[in-house]
């Protein structure tokens, strides 16, 4: 008994060393560029100190210029786990092997956020019926590409829907993050700009109320699902068990004074977030039929295709977005 009681512990020794030694040192995690690196380390620092503690490895945040940046690190292995949008989150998952674990929520325990169109408070920019004008008196802040509620969202149920892209309509174009979007409304640099809720009464509206105070919503999309946590699909299951653990007991289990730190912690976080919850790629569903459609309505308001090539590419997409809608129906309400 003795003999069989020595070895049952050096196996659960020898296990625990494995999955030690599986989990990449140092851990690198991806964080997308909404904000300046200078604050977003700042504020993602207590809880990556915590997560370094837990896995005893050293954790170590990666910040790039823009979305694409992240997501070629991932593809590169430079990245192990990641931050992301919703948009950038099916790159990340479509071309650099990534899958979605986990999701954001907000401290009220809100699963989503809106895309918004913002104009200055004290402009005749009223409604989306005054944007569709369209008479290239205006000029415009779109988001970047990688961008679920910045570009991708907006780019559907604005431009797509009513048959318009942003070139049709304004004299000038420019892009920028949320930030930098918010505040060139503020200022009168342009005059309509994308945005999203979070970024806008969340963040901006606490951060900078006297420039929240010259900005006003003139659109707002449907429900978009809160941001996904993407880990690299390659790593030991040994190591995601751990990092999913980690990530879905923070700021839930333990002592009070333990969830009262952790969820501090997570507050000061993009625009301030509450425990995680699980997820899975299903969470990309409405996303994947929002690109396809505008691939769709592209090719439809397409001209100078040969009507043959036309008609066979809106046949494929017809064939993504039915294999998409059968997945949905598969997984139901479950499925993130």
């Amino acid at each position: 008994m003795k003999k069989l009681l020595t070895g049952f512990v050096a196996v659960l020794m020898l296990a625990s060393a494995s999955a030690k030694a599986e989990i990449p040192n140092p851990l690198n995690v991806g964080i997308i560029s909404t904000e300046s690196s200078q604050v977003l380390e700042a504020n993602w620092q207590p809880f990556l100190k915590d997560m370094a503690a837990t896995l005893n490895v050293e954790v170590k945040p990666f910040f790039a210029s823009d979305y694409a940046g992240i997501i070629e690190a991932m593809r590169f292995d430079k990245v192990h786990l990641a931050w992301f949008g919703n948009k950038s989150a099916m790159e990340a998952v479509d071309r650099a092997g990534g899958e979605i674990f986990a999701q954001t929520i907000k401290q009220d325990g809100t699963e989503g956020y809106y895309s918004l169109l913002i104009a200055r408070a004290d402009s005749g920019i009223n409604n989306l019926d005054d944007v569709l004008k369209c008479d290239k008196s205006l000029t415009f802040g779109n988001g970047d590409p990688n961008s679920t509620s910045g570009f991708l969202v907006p780019s559907f149920y604005v431009w797509a829907q009513n048959n318009k892209t942003p070139a049709d309509c304004f004299k000038r174009v420019v892009q920028s993050n949320h930030s930098g979007n918010a505040l060139a409304v503020a200022n009168g640099k342009v005059d309509l700009a994308t945005n999203n809720t979070e970024s806008i009464y969340d963040r901006l509206a606490k951060t900078n109320p006297e420039e929240f105070k010259k900005i006003k919503e003139v659109w707002r999309s449907p429900l978009i699902p809160s941001d996904p946590m993407v880990w690299k699909k390659s790593l030991s299951q040994a190591t995601k068990e751990k990092l999913s653990y980690f990530f879905l007991q923070y700021g839930r289990f333990g002592d009070i004074e333990k969830v009262r730190k952790e969820r501090a912690n997570l507050a000061k976080m993009s625009d301030g977030w509450g425990p995680f919850l699980a997820s899975s790629n299903a969470q990309l569903i409405p996303i994947r039929q929002l690109a396809l459609f505008k691939k769709k309505l592209a090719l439809q308001s397409d001209t100078k295709m040969d009507a043959g090539d036309k008609d066979k590419k809106i046949a494929e997409i017809d064939a993504q977005l039915a294999k998409v809608a059968e997945f949905k129906e598969a997984v139901g309400d479950g499925g993130n």
